[in-house]
């Protein structure tokens, strides 16, 4: 069975239409933080696309005008500067920004899918170092469902291949949040069975990708080179 690999990133940048700006007056510091977007996100991504060959699916704006990682009922699916548009305004802030995308990367998986081949679709992200007073304790994550087996057997084989290669490197699964929780691999795995579809969230820790280069360059690289090992192993 082929495989192919879908690269995601739905943080990618904290761009605001110019229709919704004056929303976002007084809220230029959120935007700016972990809450408008995912640092680093989209350039790994971007590395994961080019050396993978892999269809790049992404959006720049700004998760505090709709959440794109969660589904449509969800409580944080608008954020305090949305949520008081009227139903018909936050309905069309779905249409016009929700719904293209997830359309576009259902349809990436699904074209493979039919295709009769197999899909490894990596969602790249970044969590901020310190949530509520609380430090987080990884520098990489990896997000799956424990249920599927091929994501289990692929993730615990991602981190073998970065253990072996940088020891150092604080790898952990399923944290700092968990890959069942609601999200977009969630609602695919809904579409698509577990022989077909394996969905992995990659969470990078923002001390990188804000700190410095060089060490945030190797880390991607470090990241490419091994994701390649642990597809050969498991796919």
């Amino acid at each position: 069975m082929t495989l192919a690999v879908v690269i995601s990133c739905e943080h990618g940048g904290n761009r605001i239409p110019a229709a919704y700006r004056p929303l976002f007056r007084r809220h230029r510091a959120a935007l700016e933080s972990h809450r408008g977007f995912d640092p680093g996100a989209l350039a790994l991504a971007r590395d994961f696309a080019k050396a993978l060959n892999a269809e790049l699916v992404y959006s720049t704006t700004s998760r505090l005008l709709v959440e794109l990682n969660r589904s449509r009922r969800h409580p944080a699916v608008f954020s305090e500067m949305t949520k008081p548009l009227s139903a018909p305004e936050r309905e069309s802030l779905l249409e016009r920004y929700y719904t293209p995308y997830r359309i576009w990367l259902e349809e990436h998986v699904r074209s493979a899918v039919d295709r009769g081949g197999r899909v490894l679709h990596l969602s790249s992200h970044s969590f901020t170092p310190r949530l509520n007073g609380v430090a987080r304790q990884a520098d990489v994550g990896l997000l799956y469902d424990p249920r599927r087996a091929a994501e289990l057997r692929f993730c615990r084989a991602w981190q073998r291949e970065l253990a072996a290669a940088q020891p150092q490197l604080r790898v952990r699964r399923n944290y700092p949040y968990r890959g069942y929780a609601d999200g977009l691999t969630t609602h695919l795995r809904r579409l698509f069975p577990g022989d077909r579809y394996a969905g992995i969230e990659v969470e990078v820790n923002q001390r990188f990708p804000l700190g410095d280069a060089h060490a945030w360059r190797d880390l991607r690289g470090l990241l490419v080179s091994t994701v390649t090992k642990a597809m050969s192993a498991v796919f």
